[in-house]
């Protein structure tokens, strides 16, 4: 396939690039020293520097655990050494001279508390940090017991207001349709793959999680529920600096990972690359009850399903930068999978109906194979234009995704006790997907009087997708025939935005971010096989404002509205239908709409320890799935619509506590009103319902290097459109050993280890009845052993965003 051979060629030239730059530095000097705060507390990961006299980095390092640090250098110059921490005041040395060679101990520097100011907040009680900033929450990850043994998506479904389900979705703050990036770049990947990526990604790798719940106007317009940033730690050696890891779970079935990250940097040129494989598998156990009311009765279908899944999941991300001078910086970006998925469905259904003394049955095996292919690549350039900060950034971005999937559905029908009596169907779908995206834009940053600054940008993206579904039927050995559901539609979309953002303070007590983005899209559908096409284009404005206001030196409150606007993943749009079993199907909506949200938020942070949120949220031609039975057949059919409108209100409170130097805990509490109202057929769904969601961690620093996480979490009952969803919970425990100076680490965790993370529903709507019951194997054992190496002087590469709206509507 043309989008793999893409791929390797792409790693192989990148490896290629990266074996070139292998060489590191032979004569060296050190400067060392232990940074400790005014109680004599060490301060881990410390940013340490040395900076020329007339300006600029020459090299650096970051203090480890214990607060120390060492430099290497082969450089000679007329610097200082300067520390910076967040929550910590900036300390600078007196100037000396860097002589290769020298070796240079400032013993204990001591660094002072720092009370922030208007642009951010730091919750220093507990760890990991959390940064409130204007227009997002930071969550440090870098070096707490949580990034040890556990993977990005565990880290991610542990931030502020996030919530990941079983199947791996991404819920922030109670609404669905959050964009996740990585570095600042798009993930381009559907919701199954972005969360196998996420599991294969070890947490020990990322810095700090951005959970942006409300994004401003320089970010794309995309996504309803905001934006979650993953930043991964940056690169701080010159010469080589990386690890390995290995890595097993098991939860009914045994699933290996494994891992490498190297970082290589000589003179002008950065790279890095990050390489992982990743098996995740699964049983879903899922029992369903429906009923059907008849003119003579109730007839019930009893169903028992076994649905066994592994995924199967290569990964590549990288990147290269030049430094063409001190203001000019040139880039590349990779990302790059192989995904192959196995599922084998099993399905028994007993139907018992109204004056009829036996039962009928129907038999089911659904197997099913796929495998999705997807590059993405950033092209990127950033300039400083003058000495106040007048900056200037261009990004091109160029996707390609292509997906095959088959799966054959087996049906045996009798009746009472008579297996050989009935007879039998199958049902072949076969569905080809192609993707190609392409977006560039250009962002421009101007410092204006008075302590303002200007942010103004343009950007257009280009997309085009080809899905071709191809389904047939048999009766018993006979021949396939062809089905009339079967169908090939091709979108194309393009959207064209520009945007404009004001930053500045009113008076030492008020910081404001006002901003206003407008975007133009052009959308075709065309249903080749139906011989339909449905065109679409509109325009629309998407204003933001952040407000800061500093109370007191201890209370601070930050306001923030915006409008959103989500786009229909592009397969939804297909009039497709797939045959999930006998009695069940989905089918795509070539009528749907795009959903728009107004946000508003009001963020309390008390005592910078602690943070009390409320939030509100109106969506208009909101998605949800719907669910429709046919009385008839008595089979039931999902598909996304647009509900006229739903609402949001939701409080977030989170509470970190030190009870001991060795034990911290942080708490979070949401409460989440929600209401959903539309017409769905000839009936009126309005409802509503306040549910909420509590989550302790408990972290233990113990002696001869063990630690120890322990999570609880409970959500209690909700609802979701015209289901309702019973509360539950669950429990996880982790443990890290140390070993050889922490470069090797053990970690082992426990997941649900009480068994009690089952789902049970129900929908309850017009005609319907129908309840759930479902465990996904989340009961398991993983452990993880990872080495870190690092060799050469220290470095920082620099970053750009590339786009993420279009890259994050794949399903």
């Amino acid at each position: 396939m043309k989008t793999t051979n893409f791929i390797f060629l792409t790693v192989l030239t990148y490896l290629l690039g990266i074996s070139n730059l292998a060489a590191g530095p032979k004569e060296i000097s050190k400067i060392s020293g232990k940074v400790e705060d005014q109680s004599g507390q060490a301060v881990p990961y410390a940013n340490v520097a040395l900076i020329a006299v007339d300006g600029g980095l020459v090299d650096g390092a970051v203090s480890d655990e214990n607060g120390s640090f060492t430099i290497e250098s082969v450089k000679a110059a007329k610097v200082k050494l300067v520390i910076s921490s967040i929550g910590y005041a900036t300390y600078s040395s007196e100037a000396f001279e860097l002589v290769p060679g020298m070796s240079k101990d400032f013993g204990k520097l001591v660094i002072q508390d720092e009370m922030t100011g208007l642009d951010e907040v730091t919750v220093k009680a507990s760890r990991p940090e959390i940064i409130i900033e204007p227009d997002k929450t930071i969550v440090n990850v870098e070096g707490t017991v949580m990034a040890e043994g556990s993977n990005a998506l565990d880290v991610v479904g542990r931030s502020p207001g996030i919530y990941v389900d079983q199947d791996g979705n991404i819920n922030l703050n109670g609404r669905t349709g959050a964009t996740v990036m990585i570095n600042d770049r798009p993930t381009y990947m559907s919701a199954t793959d972005l969360a196998n990526f996420l599991r294969s990604m070890p947490a020990d790798n990322i810095k700090s999680i951005e959970v942006i719940n409300n994004p401003s106007s320089r970010f794309d317009a995309e996504g309803s529920a905001g934006v979650i940033n993953i930043q991964l730690k940056k690169n701080t050696v010159d010469g080589v600096f990386g690890n390995v890891m290995v890595g097993s779970q098991y939860n009914g079935q045994y699933a290996p990972n494994a891992g490498a990250t190297l970082n290589v940097k000589k003179g002008k040129w950065s790279t890095n690359g990050t390489l992982n494989y990743n098996e995740y598998a699964v049983y879903n156990d899922l029992d369903i009850n429906r009923n059907f009311t008849l003119e003579e009765g109730v007839s019930n279908f009893n169903q028992d399903s076994r649905i066994t899944s592994r995924y199967k999941t290569p990964s590549f991300v990288g990147s290269a930068n030049y430094e063409i001078n001190e203001n000019q910086n040139l880039g590349i970006n990779l990302q790059a999978s192989n995904s192959r998925d196995i599922n084998t469905s099993t399905s028994t259904t007993v139907v018992t109906n109204p004056g009829q003394e036996y039962n009928n049955y129907i038999e089911s095996f659904n197997d099913s194979e796929g495998t999705r292919n997807r590059v993405f690549t950033n092209l990127h350039y950033d300039a400083k234009l003058d000495t106040v900060g007048t900056k200037i950034s261009a990004d091109v971005d160029f996707t390609l995704m292509d997906s095959e999937n088959s799966s054959l559905l087996d049906n045996s029908y009798w009746a009472g006790n008579d297996p050989e009596g009935g007879f039998s169907d199958r049902v072949l779908t076969i569905n080809d997907m192609f993707y190609t995206i392409l977006t560039a834009k250009v962002d421009f940053i101007k410092p204006l009087k008075g302590g303002k600054t200007l942010e103004t940008g343009v950007k257009g993206s280009w997309v085009e997708s080809d899905n071709d579904l191809d389904l047939s039927r048999a009766v018993g050995e006979g021949p396939y025939e062809p089905d009339p559901n079967s169908n090939r539609f091709i979108y194309n979309e393009n959207v064209l935005a520009a945007y404009a953002m004001l930053k500045g303070s009113f008076s030492e007590k008020f910081g404001y971010q006002a901003g206003l983005r407008g975007e133009y899209s052009d959308i075709t559908g065309n249903s080749v096989t139906l011989e339909q096409v449905n065109k679409q284009n509109y325009f629309n404005l998407f204003p933001s404002l952040f407000l800061q206001q500093k109370v007191s030196d201890k209370y601070q409150i930050v306001y923030n509205a915006n409008r959103r606007i989500t786009r229909p993943n592009y397969r939804l749009l297909n009039p497709f239908v797939y045959y999930i079993d006998p009695l069940t199907s989905e089918q795509g909506n070539p009528n749907l709409r795009p959903q728009y949200s107004t946000n508003f938020e009001m963020n309390h942070i008390i005592k910078g320890a602690y943070q009390f949120t409320l939030g509100y949220s109106v969506t208009e031609d909101a998605f949800m799935q719907v669910f429709e039975q046919d009385q008839e057949s008595r089979s039931t059919t999902t598909f996304t619509d647009n509900f006229d409108k739903t609402r949001n209100a939701n409080f977030r409170a989170i509470l970190p506590v030190e009870i001991k130097k060795w034990w911290n805990t942080s708490n979070m509490v949401q409460v989440n009103y929600n209401q959903f109202q539309s017409q769905i057929g000839e009936d009126v769904l309005d409802v509503d319902q306040v549910s909420y969601m509590v989550r302790t961690q408990q972290n233990f620093t113990l002696p001869k290097g063990f630690k120890l996480e322990l999570m609880a979490m409970y959500l209690g009952p909700q609802i979701w459109g015209q289901g309702s969803i019973e509360g539950f919970g669950w429990v996880d425990l982790g443990v890290t050993k140390s070993l050889m100076k922490d470069k090797l680490s053990l970690s082992v965790n426990g997941t649900d280890l009480f068994r009690t993370q089952v789902i049970k529903a129900t929908v309850d709507f017009a005609d319907i009845d129908t309840s759930f019951r479902q465990y996904r194997s989340n009961q398991g054992i993983r452990f993880t052993l990872r080495y870190n190496f690092a060799k050469g002087e220290s470095f920082r590469v620099k970053s750009s965003t590339g786009s993420s709206e279009e890259r994050n509507r794949l399903d």
